[in-house]
């Protein structure tokens, strides 16, 4: 499987911060936001990533992560010249996907639960089909909403409804097979002139190959589309690491854990860093102070 992150968007909602930089770069506490979303592609095992971004801000994350060789990954980039919706990801990704089968995660999106790696890598075995996430919020109005019976099997899914027949919203976090491509080719622009993401995921519904995997309250998923949400994702953060003393997201932990890089590799890497908590942190990894099981 390979992956995708979709990092474009003129981030209007975050003005005056996004004026001259993308939102993806903005610090989510200690890492740019786009840390978030590329450790979970990593974490499901996913090794080939295309990053979608505008005009303006692609060299900067080329600029951020390189073609990810230091990391034991592959990275590509991709030019989205307008916020045309989600679903063009896998038309302008088209040559990058081949005939593998792929995963989207979007930019801002923030996820961190115990169980949550290997739920990844269970949904990044996927072949055929689609798979979704579900997580319960108070007000789900504001997402695609997935509703579901008492079996868990998908009733309807609904994107920012009015009266939401459900609290579990669908966050930005999507599995596919090879099929998506000629859907989204297929997809027409919503009212907002969007391919909406919902429209493709209902024609793997309509077709009985969509499955949702429900989030139980281990899981914590934070969108940092707005200036009162970056907030809380940035003490979120900081409150799981000063009170673990373990990272959320942090690429090059994950890249040693799971053997892209080796010990001297990950040492090399902390070197720059070695002024900050987070060099520190990797260099603890380097020498196994750190207790944390390799299970990743």
């Amino acid at each position: 499987m390979k992956g995708i992150i979709l990092a474009g968007g003129t981030g209007t909602r975050l003005y005056p911060l996004t004026k001259s930089i993308s939102k993806q770069m903005l610090p989510v506490y200690d890492k740019p936001m786009i840390y978030y979303p590329l450790s979970v592609l990593m974490l499901a095992g996913i090794k080939e990533i295309l990053i979608i971004s505008t005009p303006r801000d692609i060299s900067g994350f080329l600029s951020l992560l390189g073609n990810g060789q230091k990391l034991g990954i592959k990275l590509e980039y991709a030019i989205q010249e307008e916020p045309n919706g989600l679903a063009e990801a896998f038309t302008i990704g088209e040559s990058f996907i081949g005939d593998s089968s792929v995963a989207l995660v979007l930019g801002d999106n923030v996820f961190y639960g115990s169980d949550f790696g290997s739920r990844l890598r269970e949904s990044a075995e996927l072949t055929k089909g689609s798979i979704i996430f579900g997580c319960h919020v108070a007000d789900p109005r504001a997402y695609g909403v997935v509703e579901v019976d008492d079996e868990l099997n998908i009733i309807s899914i609904e994107e920012k409804p009015e009266q939401p027949k459900s609290s579990y919203a669908i966050p930005g976090l999507y599995f596919f097979d090879n099929h998506v491509i000629e859907i989204a080719k297929g997809i027409t622009p919503s009212a907002r002139g969007e391919k909406e993401i919902t429209s493709v995921i209902d024609e793997y519904l309509k077709q009985g190959e969509l499955q949702v995997n429900i989030m139980g309250r281990g899981l914590a998923w934070l969108d940092t589309g707005t200036h009162e949400a970056l907030l809380e994702a940035s003490n979120f953060v900081e409150a799981i690491q000063k009170r673990q003393g373990l990272y959320i997201a942090c690429l090059e932990e994950i890249a040693y854990r799971k053997g892209y890089i080796s010990q001297a590799q990950l040492i090399e890497l902390a070197q720059s860093l070695k002024k900050t908590d987070y060099g520190q942190y990797l260099l603890d990894i380097a020498s196994e102070k750190s207790l944390l099981p390799n299970n990743l």
